[in-house]
């Protein structure tokens, strides 16, 4: 009898068609605390990271670009003011809470013209081939069930000549660091986010399932299997987080 593909769900491993639903309930129960969260986890270096990702989409005005899994819209709003007026940017992402938490921030922020949102999956986006200038994905291609799907859909909807970035939590570069990170993540978040969300079990899965994503080299490798060229990634803050960048021929 086969056996039916499994997934990890942070640690734990479940059956892979179960980890959708349960990376749903995960960000319906913390969407509206999610970027004081952030705020709080990464003492705002978050917005410092994601403003490098949007230097390095090459965005102009009246291009259009496609942020997947892309929540509260931080990385959308910044390439808005690069797109300007004429140009256009779709958050996109499978959690209507944090579709709508991200909605009514660029309405408070002013962005009333050129973001829109669309609920879907990623690793089945509901656009045609080559319609964006850039795909970007920050913090959130750890929760899908099948990476090198949801990143061969992101280079499909793009034009050749775009970009595919990808800002994500990584591995530390330094041993004695890691260790003092290891302490923080799986000491300090988890009490953090109980505290804040009531949900000290997100905020378990969080440093589990940044253990379980590829280290910075395996995933240039994958990026380089699915088709993109040019790949290349920036460790930030000692390799905490990084940058990986691929171009669409």
């Amino acid at each position: 009898m086969d056996k039916k593909p499994t997934a990890y769900f942070g640690n734990k491993i479940i059956p892979a068609e179960g980890k959708k639903q349960r990376v749903q309930e995960i960000f319906s129960s913390v969407a509206d605390k999610y970027d004081l969260m952030n705020d709080l986890m990464s003492f705002g270096t978050h917005r410092l990271w994601k403003r490098f990702v949007a230097e390095k989409t090459n965005l102009k005005p009246g291009d259009s670009a496609i942020d997947v899994c892309g929540g509260t819209a931080d990385i959308a709003m910044l390439m808005a003011k690069r797109v300007g007026e004429k140009g256009k940017v779709v958050v996109y992402d499978i959690n209507r809470e944090m579709l709508e938490c991200g909605k009514d921030k660029c309405i408070d922020k002013g962005f009333l013209k050129n973001i829109q949102y669309v609920q879907g999956d990623a690793e089945e986006i509901a656009f045609e081939d080559n319609t964006f200038h850039c795909a970007t994905v920050g913090f959130g291609i750890r929760n899908v069930t099948h990476l090198g799907k949801a990143f061969k859909e992101m280079m499909r909807v793009i034009k050749p000549g775009g970009r595919v970035i990808c800002l994500e939590f990584s591995h530390p570069t330094s041993k004695i660091f890691s260790k003092l990170y290891d302490i923080y993540s799986f000491k300090v978040m988890p009490e953090i986010g109980e505290v804040v969300t009531g949900n000290r079990g997100a905020y378990t899965y969080l440093p589990e399932s940044i253990r379980k994503f590829p280290p910075q080299e395996e995933l240039k490798r994958i990026l380089e299997g699915i088709g993109l060229f040019k790949v290349k990634y920036y460790n930030l803050f000692n390799g905490i987080a990084a940058v990986h960048i691929g171009v669409k021929v």
